[in-house]
C-alpha cells in the first residue's frame, strides 16, 4: 500500500491539469480509494476490467447505491486507468446495474412555498426565492457571480452548470429589488477586503492565470459571498468564497419544519415545485426543459406525473360513499 500515496497525488495532479472541479477531485479520489480497500489495498495495475465490474457489482448488489452513484464511481475509475495509469480498460459489460427507481418529485404547493419562505431570513429567503423562482439548484444559486446577474433583460445566466452546460434563465421581477441589495452587501464586503489587503475570489478552470487580477475584480465575486474568508485547498490562497450549502440546507430544513410541512421535502424541492407550477400554469414543456437545463425532454417530464395526481387523476369511489350518506 505504500504506492497510493503517490497514486493518489497522480489522480490530484491529473484532474487539475484537465480543469477538472475540486468537488469531482473529491468524489474521484474517494471512490478510488474504495476501489482499492474492495481489493485488499491491491494497486490498481495488477487489477483489470474483471476487478472493476467486481467492484460496481458489489456497489449495486450489497450497498444498493443509486444509478447515479454507480455511474461516478465508474467514471472515476475509468478516469484512473485512462488518464493516470495511461491504460484503458476494455468494455465493461459483465457488472450488474444499480436499479433505478422510478419515483415522482415532491412538490410544495403554491401555499406551502409562500409558508416556507415566510420563515426564511437573509439570505436564505433570497436563495430560495431564485430556486423556486428561476428553477435554480442549490449549487448554481450559491455559485452566482455579480457579472451572471442582468436587470436589464432580467435574466440570469447558470455557468457550467449540471453536465458542464450554460443556460439563461428567467430572473423574477419580485426577487429583483432584493438581488441589488444583497449585491450592495456584496459590494461593502468586497471593499472591504480589498482595504485589508485581500479581495481575491476562486476563479474556474485556469482563468487565475490567465487574467491576473480577475479575482479581484467585483464582477467576479459570488453574490451570496461568505461570512469568512478562508484559504483555497489547492492554492492555499486566501479568499472568500460563497455561502456553504450546509448552512442554507439546515436553514431551509427548520423552514419547512417550522411551516408545519411533514413532506420529505429539502432545497431541490423547490426546484421541483418550479418546474411542476410553470406547467400547471399552461407553460410548454420544452420551455420548461430549456429553463431547468435538461438534455432530454423526457426528464422533464416527470412533473406531468406529480399533475395527474391532481385533477386528471381517478376520481376515488370514497366520493360516491360519503354523497350517498
Amino acid at each position: 500500500m505504500a504506492q497510493n500515496p503517490r497514486l493518489l497525488d497522480q489522480v490530484r495532479d491529473t484532474i487539475r491539469k484537465r480543469h477538472l472541479s475540486y468537488r469531482t477531485e473529491q468524489a474521484y479520489v474517494m471512490w478510488i480509494k474504495q476501489y482499492i480497500h474492495f481489493h485488499d489495498c491491491t494497486h490498481p495495475q495488477d487489477l483489470g476490467s474483471a476487478d472493476v465490474e467486481a467492484f460496481l457489482s458489489h456497489l449495486a448488489l450489497d450497498r444498493q447505491v443509486a444509478p447515479n452513484t454507480q455511474s461516478q464511481a465508474l467514471n472515476a475509475i475509468v478516469f484512473l486507468y485512462t488518464h493516470v495509469l495511461r491504460s484503458p480498460l476494455s468494455k465493461l459489460n459483465g457488472f450488474t446495474r444499480a436499479k433505478t427507481k422510478p419515483r415522482v418529485p415532491v412538490v410544495f404547493s403554491p401555499i406551502e412555498v409562500k409558508k416556507v419562505l415566510s420563515n426564511l431570513e437573509h439570505p436564505y429567503w433570497l436563495l430560495a426565492a431564485l430556486m423556486y423562482g428561476s428553477g435554480l439548484r442549490l449549487m448554481e444559486s450559491l455559485r452566482l457571480r455579480i457579472k451572471d446577474i442582468d436587470f436589464h433583460y432580467r435574466t440570469i445566466t447558470v455557468r457550467d452548470g449540471k453536465g458542464g452546460k450554460d443556460r439563461v434563465v428567467t430572473l423574477p421581477d419580485e426577487a429583483i429589488k432584493p438581488l441589488k441589495e444583497q449585491i450592495g452587501l456584496a459590494r461593502c464586503i468586497h471593499d472591504k477586503d480589498l482595504a485589508d489587503g485581500f479581495g481575491r475570489t476562486a476563479l474556474p478552470y485556469a482563468l487565475a492565470r490567465k487574467y491576473k487580477s480577475a479575482d479581484k475584480e467585483f464582477a467576479w465575486q459570488f453574490v451570496f459571498p461568505s461570512g469568512n474568508r478562508s484559504k483555497e485547498p489547492r492554492s492555499g490562497m486566501i479568499s472568500r468564497y460563497h455561502v456553504h450549502e450546509q448552512s442554507v440546507q439546515r436553514a431551509i430544513k427548520k423552514g419547512i419544519a417550522k411551516a408545519g410541512i411533514t413532506k420529505k421535502a429539502s432545497c431541490h424541492t423547490f426546484r421541483h415545485s418550479f418546474a411542476t407550477h410553470l406547467l400547471e400554469h399552461g407553460a410548454d414543456i420544452r420551455t420548461v426543459q430549456e429553463q431547468l437545463g435538461h438534455s432530454d425532454v423526457r426528464t422533464t417530464q416527470i412533473y406531468t406525473h406529480v399533475l395527474q395526481r391532481g385533477g386528471n387523476a381517478v376520481v376515488s369511489p370514497l366520493r360516491h360513499i360519503i354523497d350517498s350518506t
